[in-house]
């Protein structure tokens, strides 16, 4: 396949099908008006091309703000491809050409890119994770089953001193991954250098005393220069991840960090909202994923099931597993380990483990843990023991019968009600 795909869902006053050559004119090789220089040769071999048309429905009104109007407003799906040679394998470029000026379309009042395939030569052209989970795994030690984890908490606000010793009592518990919060990078307050410092130290001195070694996603996001200083600080202490704000670095800025990185890059999605959040304007996650794992990222994150953000829980569930597959045909695979977090607690492991049906995946948990009417540690515990529950095909409750920290979080935690139909 030497052509590029996508897909999207649109709303238009012009009608499905003047809409779909306007996008695709607008995205290639055409303006407004038809060019002398736009010869049929030229067309023939750069030209988007309109590759299946699908209407889905009607309104009578627009469903985002739009310039041109009409009596009617057709919606549908549209898949549009253009060749390879256009923009080779460069993701920025991608980007512009798949989620670039169309979404300012007159002639579209809602455009939301849902579906991408792309030839194999993306695989191979870029780096993707160069870890994935086999390598987190060797990171901490001879790890089983799905990474228990939690974020710093309260978000900013803890100086260096305050967050190693908040770190030490998370590691004396058992937990087996610890992040910043995307809030917190290199303020005055708590600074990078600083921070990497004594957490490290913390960390260290535990490897040593027990031989597992806690994954701490530290927060490297900055300027390239910086981020850059920052591995390299990493590097210095041992460090095993470093963690970046995709949306705020780039496709460019992850590619960066992957090319200097001797260690797994967690990627927050912060301010995913923006793109997800409305069915009428933005980038379905399941799209985005390839890109960020092309890049470089080894974590991705994917909210949680019955978490206390706004995505259905059936839209985490195709996020997450969306992870797990390849990011083309016939080429390398480029797996990444999706990352749970957002209100969980036992209650989400087994069905977030069904979904995906192994344990290469990252379970933070904040209340979860600390919440535990017998502590943290106690916590901790009890996520191991769900996440036993589900590998071994018993239930919590039954598992909980001979495990009194598991019963403990039965009896704290409500059961959420996870919609996945």
């Amino acid at each position: 396949m030497n052509r590029i795909t996508a897909t999207y869902d649109i709303e238009t006053p012009v009608g499905i099908e003047r809409a779909a050559e306007v996008l695709a004119g607008e995205q290639s090789t055409g303006t407004f008006v038809r060019l002398a220089s736009e010869t049929d040769a030229l067309r023939e071999r750069s030209a988007a091309r309109i590759e299946r048309i699908e209407i889905t429905g009607t309104s009578p009104t627009p469903s985002l703000p739009c310039r041109k109007t009409g009596d009617i407003y057709e919606r549908g799906q549209v898949s549009v491809s253009w060749p390879l040679d256009n923009f080779g394998t460069s993701l920025p470029t991608l980007m512009a050409t798949l989620a670039g000026n169309l979404f300012e379309l007159a002639e579209l009042s809602a455009i939301r890119l849902i579906d991408m395939q792309l030839p194999g030569v993306f695989a191979t052209d870029h780096p993707g994770p160069q870890f994935g989970a086999a390598g987190t795994r060797d990171f901490i030690g001879d790890h089983k089953g799905p990474l228990i984890g939690t974020i710093i908490k309260p978000s900013v606000g803890l100086n260096p001193s305050e967050t190693a010793a908040l770190v030490q009592s998370l590691v004396s518990a058992g937990i087996d991954f610890i992040k910043d919060d995307e809030l917190q990078a290199n303020g005055p307050h708590c600074s990078f250098a600083e921070r990497v410092e004594q957490v490290s130290r913390v960390l260290n001195a535990h490897a040593d005393k027990t031989g597992k070694r806690v994954m701490y996603a530290f927060n490297i996001t900055d300027e390239v220069d910086q981020m850059y200083r920052n591995l390299e600080t990493l590097e210095a202490h041992g460090g095993t991840c470093a963690m970046v704000c995709l949306n705020s670095i780039g496709l460019p800025g992850l590619r960066a960090v992957r090319e200097r990185s001797k260690m797994t890059i967690h990627g927050h999605r912060a301010g995913w909202g923006l793109y997800s959040r409305s069915p009428d304007i933005g980038i379905s996650f399941t799209v985005m994923q390839k890109l960020w794992r092309l890049a470089g990222a080894d974590h991705l994150h994917v909210n949680g099931l019955a978490s206390k953000f706004t995505e259905a829980d059936r839209t985490v569930a195709r996020s997450a597993m969306s992870v797990q597959e390849p990011v083309c045909d016939d080429a390398p695979a480029h797996l990444a380990m999706p990352v749970f977090s957002s209100g969980q607690t036992i209650w989400q492991i087994a069905p977030s483990r069904s979904l995906l049906g192994n344990d290469d995946f990252i379970f933070c948990a904040g209340g979860g843990i600390m919440s535990h009417p017998q502590g943290a540690g106690a916590g901790v515990v009890a996520l191991r023991q769900a996440a036993d529950a589900a590998r071994e095909g018993v239930t919590i409750q039954d598992y909980a019968l001979r495990h009194s920290e598991l019963q403990a979080a039965l009896e704290t935690f409500a059961k959420p009600v996870i919609a996945l139909d």
